[in-house]
């Protein structure tokens, strides 16, 4: 999320769980993605979401007009609890709703089947 010029995109052995959190930043939020704090706090619940057992990754994209969209990819539906319930996690998302964001939704879908493919260079 905080700096990826080509997000990663894995499979991940099924079944686990996606949460898909669209979002349109305010101009006040930044839509740029840094302004106000927005990138400080970003960083910090990169850290947090990693350190949560069951956690397996994430995938992200943005557009310039403050478009986003983000996929964390859990195990279960406890580490995605986990992470709802985070305390931290929970203050930021208050301080989302307050100031950083226009709209957004949240999605949790469970994972029954999934592949990948990459291009092998060389």
């Amino acid at each position: 999320m905080s700096d990826h010029p080509i997000a990663p995109v894995a499979a991940y052995e099924p079944p686990y769980y996606a949460v898909v959190f669209t979002s349109v930043k305010t101009e006040e939020g930044g839509r740029d993605g840094v302004a106000g704090g927005y990138g400080e706090t970003n960083e910090r619940m990169e850290e947090l979401v990693e350190k949560i057992p069951g956690y397996l990754g994430m995938d992200y994209a943005g557009s310039p007009g403050g478009l986003s969209i983000t996929v964390g990819y859990f195990r279960d539906a406890d580490a995605v609890e986990e992470w709802r319930t985070n305390a931290e996690h929970r203050a930021a998302q208050k301080r989302g709703r307050a100031e950083w964001y226009e709209r957004y939704s949240r999605h949790v879908a469970k994972v029954e089947r999934s592949h990948g493919f990459e291009r092998e260079h060389g």
